[in-house]
């Protein structure tokens, strides 16, 4: 299958009419945020051993050595007092996400590569890739043998795949040695250990360090859903109060009384296309059983081709009444830039799409002030409400196992995803690292960048969000889900046969890639899937 993330992004940047997309996900400049006062250059508060400096607040960004970015720190430092650390360190990196590390921010800070580059004396190599051709380099390195990187960032349910080629490295030892705490309770990941092995796991060992964020959220033009007039029409032709949709069935009649394409208003705009619109399929299916419908059943058969998975896939088919008429083709630029201009009521997307259009600093931005988000729509069952979001694409990164120096790899990763740097990390509107771990949420940065309403749905949405497929063959199953998914939608096929035509073709990919493999990750997974209920009223 052609990777549709790469056919979208070609499609944005060839045409003006969609220039305002770009405009709004590549970069806007972080003008918005002016800190009030500085402290001296160089200034760290008492105790502390590194971080960032010259600006008001950079104290919360600064280290001791008993932490986890005061261990990487020193950590480097003791690799080079023996001769062991490496010139330079080449980190191969999705586009959009440089600027995070290489631009400044907020205004009189240094950038998170020239921090790194200050504390430990060693370069970082940035190498660019196209988005959507991260797995796609990386597999090329690790098959030609190519050396070319020290630590790879592809997306996060490409690790089965690549762990199981041997081409990145178990870092379950200096995870031992150097702590990380991404379990902390009060800082470190949403869920505690059940996000480190979300996030971080394969297998029940840790091969990835996760540097972003992209839980599905939810987000809603707040104009349209407190109009009085609005409110008044909805009630009198669905008999209960216009909000923010708590169950599948109301997203369907909020959308649908939203539909208005005639004077340029979808009603919701969650995507539907190859690449892209499975996930959104994914949140349909697993809210069909509690604690959740899952894929697989713990012997490894898919589950899929039933009641839930043909059900799931008619009203994923029968949404595109109140989509654009060229849903099928559109990505997240089209997406991010028909919500900017006001075009549809509602939608699930990244969560950064807050930071992007609704911002001062994006004058093209018709939604600006206008949007709030909510938890995912969900299903009465057994008197709970069912609500699942999904975790896709979110970039993890991995050492290369050709790197002659992966122990310096990895304090690089420690210190990039340890929850002092990455909040500041993320805060930065320069790419598209997401929020997602405790400290992030609270962090007055972050919540200035991303909004406060925002940060605290976004923060009730993880523990609710399912994993999309981590195993080995991921690539392959999602590829034979989203073919079927898109054959529905063109009505080249019925919900029931697209089904079929997966669980068939899933079948054949856990015989090639070894089912006693594939059991032993699925169980290992399962542990990461949310158990969250919430209740009905």
């Amino acid at each position: 299958m052609q990777d549709m993330r790469s056919i979208t992004r070609r499609r944005l940047l060839s045409s003006g009419a969609q220039s305002f997309a770009l405009t709004a996900a590549v970069g806007i400049a972080p003008v918005f945020i002016r800190p009030s006062r500085a402290m001296a250059a160089d200034a760290l508060a008492p105790g502390m051993i590194g971080g960032p400096t010259g600006f008001a607040g950079c104290e919360r960004y600064q280290y001791g050595p008993d932490t986890p970015e005061g261990r990487a720190i020193e950590g480097i430092k003791a690799l080079k007092g023996a001769g062991k650390a490496p010139s330079k360190i080449v980190l191969g990196l999705s586009d959009g996400s440089i600027g995070q590390l290489a631009k400044p921010f907020p205004a009189g800070a240094p950038s998170i590569k020239q921090l790194w580059e200050k504390e430990t004396g060693i370069p970082i190599e940035i190498v660019g890739q196209p988005n959507g051709q991260e797995f796609t380099k990386t597999m090329q390195d690790v098959s030609t043998k190519g050396g070319a990187y020290d630590i790879y960032a592809v997306e996060w349910n490409r690790l089965g795949d690549l762990a199981e080629t041997n081409g990145i490295v178990k870092m379950d030892e200096y995870v031992e040695k150097y702590k990380p705490e991404w379990d902390d309770p009060t800082r470190g990941y949403v869920g505690g250990e059940k996000g480190v092995t979300l996030l971080n796991k394969y297998r029940g060992s840790v091969f990835g360090v996760s540097l972003d964020g992209d839980f599905q959220t939810w987000i809603y033009r707040k104009d349209l859903f407190e109009n009085p007039a609005e409110q008044k029409a909805f009630k009198d032709k669905y008999g209960y109060d216009l909000a923010a949709p708590r169950t599948w069935k109301a997203v369907d009649e909020v959308a649908s009384f939203f539909h208005r394409p005639d004077k340029g208003l979808f009603g919701c705009t969650d995507l539907r296309n190859q690449g892209w619109g499975y996930t959104n399929w994914y949140q349909r299916y697993t809210s069909m059983a509690s604690p959740n419908q899952y894929l697989f059943s713990d012997s490894g058969a898919p589950l899929i081709n039933g009641e839930q998975g043909v059900a799931a896939t008619a009203e994923y088919v029968a949404s595109l009444a109140y989509h654009s008429p060229d849903a099928i083709s559109w990505g997240w630029p089209e997406q991010y830039g028909n919500f900017g201009q006001g075009g549809a009521a509602m939608t699930c997307a990244f969560s950064n799409l807050p930071k992007f259009l609704d911002s001062p600093a994006n004058t093209d931005s018709k939604v600006t002030g206008k949007l709030r988000t909510a938890l995912p729509p969900g299903r009465d069952i057994d008197g709970k409400l069912i609500r699942r979001s999904v975790l896709w694409l979110n970039l993890s990164a991995s050492i290369s196992a050709q790197s002659q120096h992966p122990e310096a790899c990895y304090l690089l990763l420690q210190w990039l995803g340890s929850s002092r740097i990455y909040s500041w990390m993320t805060a930065n509107p320069a790419g598209y690292f997401d929020p997602f771990q405790l400290a992030n949420f609270n962090d007055p940065l972050v919540r200035e960048t991303y909004h406060a309403w925002h940060m605290d749905v976004v923060r009730e949405t993880v523990p609710r969000a399912v994993p999309s497929i981590n195993y080995p063959g991921a690539t392959a199953f999602h590829n034979a889900l989203d073919e079927n998914l898109v054959a529905a939608c063109t009505k080249a096929k019925t919900p029931a046969e697209a089904m079929a035509d997966t669980e068939k073709e899933w079948k054949r990919i856990a015989r090639r890639v070894g089912e006693e493999k594939l059991v032993e990750a699925i169980k290992t997974n399962k542990a990461a899937w949310p158990t969250i209920l919430d209740p009905i009223a």
